[in-house]
């Protein structure tokens, strides 16, 4: 074999390993990740609720997080409704609170109530700025809250 085509099928192989390992650190960025939630109000709307959520995020992990959106992610899926378009940055070691608004079915409200897991899909500006990353973060509950 030339020793020529050799060398650059190595250097291939290495630049090809360097950016599936940079993507592989910009997705594990999110799960370092983690939140409390807080409800503020609540309005009946019938078979739905709409919910203020004031939520506390922190970031654990090596760069700063810009997020872009907010999704509450129901018992099977994320629904419409409850997504809310946000710009947000959590700075490396440090934490941001904001508050926003959702509107949920009624049964799924009755199930927080209840004790059930709120999650939440978490979209990011990955740090080319051209694509979005997604990761569900599971939110604790923050006691004394008053609910309307």
């Amino acid at each position: 074999m030339n020793p020529r085509i050799s060398r650059s099928s190595n250097l291939l192989v290495v630049a090809g390993l360097c950016l599936l390992t940079i993507g592989f650190a910009q997705a594990s960025d999110l799960s370092h990740l983690s939140g409390s939630y807080k409800v503020v109000r609540t309005t009946d709307l019938g078979p739905q609720t709409r919910i203020r959520l004031q939520l506390h995020l922190a970031n654990h992990g090596e760069r700063d997080l810009h997020i872009q959106r907010l999704t509450l992610w129901g018992a099977s899926h994320p629904r419409k409704s409850a997504t809310e378009a946000c710009s947000l940055v959590v700075r490396t070691g440090a934490s941001a609170s904001t508050t926003q608004e959702f509107v949920i079915p009624s049964s799924e409200y009755r199930l927080w109530r209840r004790g059930k897991d709120v999650r939440m899909l978490v979209a990011v500006e990955s740090p080319s700025g051209r694509k979005t990353i997604e990761e569900l973060v599971r939110l604790d509950r923050i006691s004394g809250g008053k609910e309307n």
